[in-house]
Parts: structure tokens; sequence; C-alpha cells
């Protein structure tokens, strides 16, 4: 499971650049408007071999009416809360502000391990003023600058010296393992508990009453496999705590360590933006997909047409991977929740998928032959041999060809579309990779 990294620090400091400079993106994740999207908040960060999750909390938090107090203390407290570094960010040309020694006093109290990043040290002169930032008793501040890349390898060095081993997640790894996921109060806990017959998970109708990921093992009726209640999302009191933010830096963790998620939906409010967000999130980290929309039992017109345009309406607004079950459930009736098991177990299997060379080949050969990969400048695209990678994590296909670079997106999604009409691939992403013979 990767280690979560979290940045922190009053606005305008740098975090988003930073954010960018560290997981090589090419979007500034800076946008006034409310819900940004996830991908632009939560990355992937490699160094010498080793990768980690890190977070933009800045982006995150929208809903405050008091921006600067009360919106630093909650990605403060979230920081401490979830992540296992923080990295603390201060603005080495504004030097200390009230602010800043606000945030410094809440993350000196804390037992996480904090680095300072004296940010826009963007020559060497600017390193010197760093040494004003030993005020706030955090240790020695690193001068970077965001925008040059000036000392971020120096960071991310002493970043991965700071992750320890984390006793007690020890899990067999040769079973499944499913995640529930969702935004608040879709009845996650709820269907946990149903699973399992009894009231492990703390079930209640306040959203994001969970306050940690519960792995459980379930070996029941012939399966055995990990189910982990991907945590809430706030703590009871705190009704004007970010919901969204909340949710998807909890889902993280348990998205990234499981092999197929299962994405709950309110059957009485229909798909909303966060469950977008979450869904990216599985997407991103290539993941099998279960959809379960629960409630179901509240729903009053029940029948095949409105079940046939509720599917629709999931499929559209997920678009364009669209090949993944839908299951309408409740938790209160137990209403098909073990068909939600059965169908994750079959995804699972699904992900582990091989396919013959030859078999391959014969069918795939003739679909490209019917209809080939549009001729660029005169010359013709020639696919001449396919094959499966061995030991991927989600079925991966490498076709070979005289001029891969003229092979654009759209012809790779009617290869994948292809595939997927000859062989099931339902619930799970796959990979279609061009190269040169």
């Amino acid at each position: 499971m990767n280690n979560i990294v979290a940045i922190v620090g009053r606005p305008n400091v740098g975090k988003s650049t930073l954010f960018n400079r560290l997981t090589k993106s090419r979007q500034a994740i800076v946008n006034e408007e409310a819900g940004t999207t996830r991908d632009r908040q939560y990355g992937t960060v490699e160094w010498t071999g080793q990768e980690f999750s890190l977070i933009d909390t800045g982006g995150w938090v929208v809903n405050s009416e008091d921006i600067f107090e009360e919106e630093i203390n909650k990605q403060v407290q979230v920081g401490i809360e979830e992540a296992d570094v923080i990295l603390f960010v201060v603005d080495v040309v504004n030097g200390i502000t009230d602010l800043d020694e606000r945030v410094a006093s809440m993350l000196r109290k804390s037992k996480k391990p904090v680095l300072l990043i004296a940010n826009k040290a963007d020559n060497f002169n600017l390193h010197y003023a760093a040494a004003e930032f030993y005020k706030l008793g955090l240790g020695d501040p690193f001068p970077v600058s965001a925008i040059n890349g000036s000392g971020t390898g120096d960071l991310l060095d002493a970043i991965l010296t700071k992750f320890t081993k984390k006793e007690g997640e020890e899990i067999e790894e040769d079973l499944p393992r499913f995640s529930i996921v969702g935004r608040p109060n879709a009845g996650k806990s709820s269907l946990l508990n149903a699973f399992i017959g009894e009231e492990r998970a703390i079930v209640t109708n306040i959203a994001g009453t969970t306050r940690d990921s519960i792995y459980t093992r379930y070996n029941k009726f012939g399966f055995d496999f990990y189910l982990v209640d991907t945590a809430g999302i706030r703590k009871k009191g705190k009704v004007t705590e970010d919901l969204e933010y909340y949710s998807v830096v909890r889902s993280i963790r348990a998205i990234e360590n499981s092999d197929v998620c299962i994405l709950m939906l309110d059957g009485t409010r229909g798909i909303e933006g966060q469950d977008l967000n979450i869904f990216s999130l599985i997407q991103k980290n290539s993941k099998g997909l279960v959809v379960c929309v629960n409630k179901w039992d509240l729903v009053e017109d029940k029948d095949l047409k409105s079940i046939k345009f509720f599917e629709n309406a999931i499929r559209e607004r997920l678009a364009p991977f669209t090949d993944f079950p839908i299951i309408f459930t409740s938790t209160v009736t137990k209403q098909r929740i073990f068909k939600v098991l059965e169908t994750a177990l079959e995804v699972y299997k699904v992900r582990h998928t091989r396919i013959a060379t030859h078999e391959l080949n014969e069918i795939m050969l003739e679909e490209i032959h019917n209809y080939p990969p549009p001729a660029n400048k005169g010359k013709y695209i020639k696919i001449k041999y396919i094959t499966q990678l061995p030991n991927t994590q989600v079925p991966s296909f490498v076709f070979f060809c005289n001029l891969p670079q003229w092979v654009k997106d759209p012809y790779k999604r009617f290869l994948e579309n292809k595939m997927r009409s000859h062989w099931n691939f339902t619930g799970t992403p796959i990979n279609i990779y061009i190269r040169h013979k």
C-alpha cells in the first residue's frame, strides 16, 4: 500500500505548483470553482524506484465562509489524521505570518513526521532567508523552488526517509481484496454488516460515522476474501466539514490496496459529482469495478423500464468505460446483496484472464483486416502480430505494427471494444499498447 503525503499551508504559498512539480503533472490545479476535479488533487510520485501518493489539501476544501482560518484548520487536521508525512509549505519571500504560526502550532502537537518547505526560493540569495523559519520549531527548512524545480530532489530524498513500515496491515496476498467505496451515507457499512451478519462496522444514518478502514475476512458459503469498508468521512459533530474532501481522501488507501471496488450509489439520489470523483480514483488505479445501486427498496417505480433507464444513465455518466456490472440492492431487505459478492469474484477472475496468442491473432487480425487503421500521409499502418503481456495487474495486450506513432486513441478504443465483444472483460480495464515490430 502506498504511503500518503499531504501538502498543507496557507493560500498562495505554492502548494499546487509543488504538487504539479512532484507528480510531473502538466496542468495547473489552481481553480476557484467549487468541486475541482479529483485528478487535479491526487497523484502518484515515483522517486528512486519508490512510489507514494501525494494530496494537495488546499485544492479540495471549498465550503467555508471564513476562507483563511477555518479552511486551514480543516486541511491541516486531515493531513494530521490521514497522511503518513506532512509537507508544510511556507513562502520564503513573505516570511512568517500569523497563519503560518497557527499551522505550525497544530503540527508540533501532532506526532506525524513534518517537513518544512520554504518555497519560492528561486535563487541562492533567498536560500539564506529560509533560516527565519527555524522559529516555527519544525526542524530544518527545505529551500525549494516549485517553479523551477530547485531543491526538489533533496526534498524527495527526505520524504522517503520519513516512511516507516506499517504494523498490523499484513494480510494474505493470495486472497482477493474488495473495497466498498462511495460517498457519505450511501450504505457502505450497512452492506458490510449485511454480508457478515453482525454489527462489525458502526452503522448510523449520520454520514461519515466510520472513522477507519475496516478489513474483514469473509469465508462463508464457499467464499474467501477480504472486505474493506472505506472509512467515513467526518466526525459526527462537525457538520460544516467538507464531506467530498474527506470521502475521497479516506477512500484512497483502500482503493489502492484492493483488486475490485464495489462503488455504492444511492438509488434515491442517482449519480452525483462525488460519485464521479471516486470512480475516477478507481480508474486511475486500474481496479475492477462493480456498481451497486443501494436503497432500491425506497425507489417507487421499480419496473424493468426504470431499471434500464437508470443503468443507461449511469453508463452515460461514467463513459467511455461502460463495460461493468450494475446491481440494484437493498441492504435493509438484503435484496441481491450476495449477487454483489458473486459478481465481484467474477470480475476478480476476469482480471486474471489469459488468452492464447494463436486465438488472439486469429480473431483480432481478421477484425483489423476488415477495419484497418486510417492511413497517414499516404502511408498504411499494418498491424502484424498481437500478444498478451504476462504478470500484469490488468489484462494488457501489445499490437506490433510498422508505424505505431500514427495509431491514435480512437483506433485503440476500437481495438478495445472489439476485444470486449469477443472475450469477457466485464468490470476490468484493459491496456492496449502499440509497439514497433
